[in-house]
């Protein structure tokens, strides 16, 4: 569904399923797992991203503020580097991450479109209004769906800087992301970029903290996807029954965000039409967040037929900012 919300603004609603059939199914595939999981895309309603810009403001949680310093920074090359016209960002949110980006491609006269592409409807719609209120005569093409299979969704165009950012790549298992980098790579041109945020191996201890911040901010967003379970499928968990868990698997490379059980529990689903049954301390994925080096992004690229052309860290070394192009 399309719907013209100004003269400056299109949004498109992607449905891949019917209703909440979709939901439903990949809730009743989580939930029936040995590992119970749910996917990280549920934390994101409109509470879950504002919870999430609040963690991007504690002091232990380096990611936004590493990646910010490094688009500050390197925006402007990066956006001349293609003469950027057009901005399309996957998983964006309220488009802090992309601020830089959008004041580069403005002073250097190139800026004409932005393409919003999320699941949460609210803040497509939200930084939608508040772009072209910004940057006059900017039109502004959001996309509501899924990255991991709506993608195909996006609106043509040429001189498309695509961003994926905030580390969200390590959210998805190294499968899903062969597959998704390719799926990127099939939709871009030859005067097109890719510019992907990678959060770096560091200290098991400077990782944990950024996951573990003593104001129990992390905690209340990773419950939140019980909220998003609760109001999408009529289910009855009750959040405050399970605590945060985050530690990092060194031999995954990742940081894992679980969801402990405080005691034995049943949960009936019924838009799913499920009854899970929690043993007391049984744990429940929520996240992974994986960790790389330059080689591994490399690497990774490499796989999906794209080329490393650049790759920027902050000055403390702990997030890289790759940049890719079709060889």
């Amino acid at each position: 569904m399309s719907v013209a919300v100004g003269p400056d603004i299109r949004i498109d609603r992607v449905r891949g399923e019917p209703g909440d059939a979709g939901l439903a199914r990949e809730v009743r595939e989580g939930l029936t797992r040995e590992l119970k999981e749910l996917p990280p895309k549920l934390f994101y309603d409109a509470r879950g991203s504002d919870l999430y810009d609040r963690i991007t403001t504690l002091p232990d949680y380096y990611p936004a503020r590493a990646e910010r310093e490094i688009l500050n920074r390197r925006a402007p090359e990066i956006v001349a580097e293609c003469a950027a016209g057009e901005l399309v960002e996957l998983g964006s949110g309220t488009a802090s991450k992309t601020r830089a980006l959008l004041y580069a491609m403005a002073g250097a006269g190139t800026l004409r479109r932005y393409v919003p592409f999320d699941v949460d409807a609210s803040v497509v719609e939200q930084c939608a209004a508040e772009l072209v209120g910004l940057y006059p005569g900017l039109a502004v093409h959001g996309v509501v769906g899924d990255f991991q299979r709506d993608l195909g969704h996006i609106p043509e165009g040429r001189q498309r800087l695509f961003a994926f950012l905030g580390g969200t790549i390590g959210n998805l298992y190294p499968a899903e992301r062969a597959a998704f980098l390719a799926r990127v790579r099939r939709l871009m041109g030859p005067t097109d970029r890719l510019l992907i945020g990678t959060d770096l191996v560091k200290d098991r201890r400077v990782l944990e903290a950024a996951y573990n911040d003593p104001e129990g901010v992390t905690a209340e967003f990773n419950r939140n996807v019980l909220r998003v379970v609760n109001h999408g499928l009529g289910a009855d968990f009750l959040p405050e029954a399970f605590e945060h868990v985050a530690f990092f698997d060194e031999a995954s490379a990742w940081i894992e965000m679980r969801l402990r059980s405080k005691r034995a529990q049943t949960v009936r689903i019924e838009g799913a039409e499920l009854e899970v049954t929690f043993e007391d301390g049984e744990e429940l994925r929520t996240e992974i967040s994986a960790k790389f080096t330059r080689e591994s992004v490399e690497s990774e690229l490499a796989g999906a037929g794209l080329l490393l052309d650049d790759f920027h860290t902050d000055a403390g070394g702990l997030f890289g900012l790759a940049s890719a192009s079709l060889p």
